[in-house]
């Protein structure tokens, strides 16, 4: 249902856990609110950007169980970084989270740096869009 295009003219984009492009034939197009790393009471999950990613990350996959759909269906995200929060290793940490849970089927994704997100301890927030059936 999901073809991903990783051109050889383009830079190698796997490596860091997202394909550059995503076409997909299927009808039920799935819009899911940016996620971050707090539980239900709105507390903080984990501190460190590996951990919070993967907490984003836990949290859409949960969220889509409820369409019902899964990570597979994943056709894009965005990924909304705080920019003080961003470095090499930081980057690294993201890649390595999205690689851990996307696997071979890594979504198009676009990272745009931000001042600042809702709550101060929050780095990460990811949106997600998917497409079933």
């Amino acid at each position: 249902m999901h073809k991903r295009i990783n051109p050889d003219f383009l830079f190698n984009s796997t490596q860091y856990g997202f394909s550059q492009a995503v076409v997909s034939t299927g009808k039920n197009h799935i819009f899911l609110s940016g996620q971050v790393a707090a539980n239900s009471d709105q507390s903080l999950h984990s501190t460190g950007m590996y951990e919070q990613a993967t907490q984003c990350l836990k949290s859409i996959e949960k969220l889509l169980a409820q369409v019902p759909a899964s990570l597979s269906d994943v056709t894009m995200l965005r990924l909304y970084i705080r920019a003080d929060a961003s470095n090499q290793q930081s980057q690294n940490d993201i890649s390595r989270a999205l690689l851990d849970a996307f696997g071979e089927a890594l979504p198009a994704s676009s990272w745009v740096l931000v001042s600042g997100l809702a709550v101060s301890d929050w780095l990460i927030e990811i949106e997600a869009q998917a497409v079933t059936g």
